[in-house]
């Protein structure tokens, strides 16, 4: 592989601005410019791209590497790009620090009622909640539904808490900042016991459609379910159901079936849920860490080395 040009896709403008990402990348040798679907020769002179969407014309412009600024590539056609030899490379690795501290925040929120006092705040009412209704997370379970690069994060945040953390894994084995860790045969015996349960797995065959109605069951009635995953991961008129039926107290939704949000959604009207736009991942340095990683890569490719996260 030989890189001469390499383009920024329009698409990551739905993280930071393009150029941010352009400038950062402006010494990393092959030339950079910003491409966009309707600029198709632009995308053909170059040899590769950093985009934040799939768009077929990756697949039709002659291109040798593709990168997400994404780590999630459920929405990318792994087979086509297989098929016409491009590499995908993913941003996995760079998240942890974002998604543990957002999920904490969540969690945060709930214990502390924060979200509350901002409603309240919107009404211009002194408004405080039950006296019981507090809670500090020092001693509470959590059960963090995947430990990869995410729920490693929330795992060291929460641990440095005081909370009791367990995790679910394919292998089982154990990992820092947890005291236990479940296999997803035993999922139900994670969630049991836990005050929150955090979802931070990739979406696949296997997890989508993970937490529905049996999963919300075997939660705890004062149970928080907190999603920074995929939003299908989660069947969505079960969570609401399980929370009309106060089988859950309360979810902290960053990710949606359907992104955005539609507005007739009724998950914009509970008190009982927290919606973001799914930018747990979001942050000033982001730019940063996507270039760092991007320039990594170059170099390997420049040295005859294999790509630093390659997905195909």
């Amino acid at each position: 592989m030989q890189l001469r040009r390499l383009g920024v896709h329009d698409s990551v403008s739905a993280v930071f601005p393009t150029a941010e990402l352009r400038n950062a990348l402006a010494d990393l040798g092959p030339e950079v410019v910003v491409v966009g679907d309707d600029a198709s020769e632009d995308l053909d002179s170059c040899d590769a791209a950093v985009t934040f969407a799939h768009t077929d014309a990756l697949l039709d412009s002659g291109l040798e590497w593709v990168h997400s600024i994404r780590a999630g590539y459920d929405r990318f056609p792994l087979d086509a790009f297989e098929e016409r030899g491009i590499a995908l490379t993913n941003s996995t690795g760079i998240h942890d620090d974002s998604v543990g501290e957002f999920a904490v925040g969540l969690m945060l929120s709930f214990a502390r009622r924060l979200h509350t006092y901002v409603r309240a705040q919107e009404d211009r009412e002194w408004r405080a909640p039950p006296w019981d209704e507090p809670f500090t997370l020092t001693g509470e379970r959590l059960c963090v539904v995947g430990l990869g690069t995410l729920g490693t994060g929330i795992a060291e945040r929460a641990d440095a808490l005081g909370m009791e953390v367990v995790g679910v894994r394919r292998s089982g084995e154990s990992t820092p900042h947890t005291e236990a860790v479940y296999t997803p045969d035993d999922l139900h015996e994670a969630i049991a016991d836990a005050t929150f349960v955090a979802l931070a797995v990739p979406l696949t065959d296997e997890t989508e459609g993970l937490f529905g109605r049996a999963e919300f069951a075997a939660m705890r009635e004062d149970a928080r379910l907190i999603n920074v995953a995929r939003g299908p991961v989660v069947v969505e008129d079960e969570l609401l159901a399980a929370l009309r039926g106060d089988e859950i107290a309360e979810a902290g939704l960053d990710v949606f079936e359907t992104e955005p949000l539609p507005e007739e959604s009724p998950l914009w009207d509970r008190d009982d849920v927290v919606v973001t736009p799914h930018r747990a991942a979001a942050e000033r340095d982001y730019v940063r860490h996507i270039a760092g990683l991007v320039t990594e890569n170059v170099g390997r490719v420049a040295e005859g080395e294999g790509l630093t996260n390659r997905v195909v």
